[in-house]
C-alpha cells in the first residue's frame, strides 16, 4: 500500500478472481494497537492476519470502530445507492463483484467526489499524484 499510494487491497481467494476480504490503512493502524497480532507482524499470512483481527473484533466488542465486514455491491447498483451503502455503512471504499463474487473493481468515496466536484490541479498538494491514472477528460 506505501508503494502503490493506496488506502487498501483487497484479498482475493487462491486461485481465483473471489473477493474474501479488504485490509486497509485503518487495519494495519489497528495491527499495531494489537500485541495479539502484532507480535509477529513480519511473517503472518494475510489469511491469518484477517483471522486474527475477526477474532479480536469479536472478544473484543468495544476494542475498535473497525469494520470486519467487507463490503461489495454489484455492477448495476447506481450511484445514489452506492452514496447511501457508503454513508449506511460508515466506509469510503467498496469492492464491485459479479454475480459469481468475482471482483470487477472498487468504487471510494473519493471517486465520486472527483466526478461531482472539480478539484483545481494541486489542490491537494501531491497527495494523490499518480494514485490512479486519470482519465484523458478528465478536469482535476
Amino acid at each position: 500500500m506505501r508503494k502503490k499510494r493506496i488506502g487498501g487491497v483487497p484479498v482475493i481467494r487462491r486461485g481465483g478472481a473471489t473477493a474474501v476480504g479488504n485490509i486497509s490503512l485503518r487495519d494495519v493502524q489497528f495491527l499495531l494497537t494489537a500485541p495479539e497480532i502484532y507480535h509477529d507482524y513480519r511473517t503472518v499470512a494475510v489469511k491469518d492476519f484477517l483471522t486474527a483481527v475477526r477474532t479480536y473484533l469479536d472478544k473484543n466488542k468495544n476494542a475498535s470502530s473497525m469494520s470486519s465486514e467487507f463490503i461489495t455491491c454489484k455492477k448495476h447498483c447506481t450511484i445514489k445507492e452506492l452514496i447511501q451503502l457508503l454513508d449506511r455503512e460508515k466506509i469510503h471504499r467498496v469492492y464491485v463483484v459479479d454475480d459469481d463474487g468475482n471482483l470487477q473493481g472498487l468504487i471510494t468515496l473519493r471517486d465520486i467526489i472527483s466526478r461531482l466536484v472539480h478539484e483545481p490541479h494541486g489542490y491537494f498538494g501531491d497527495f494523490f499524484d499518480g494514485v490512479l491514472p486519470l482519465p484523458a477528460n478528465s478536469r482535476v
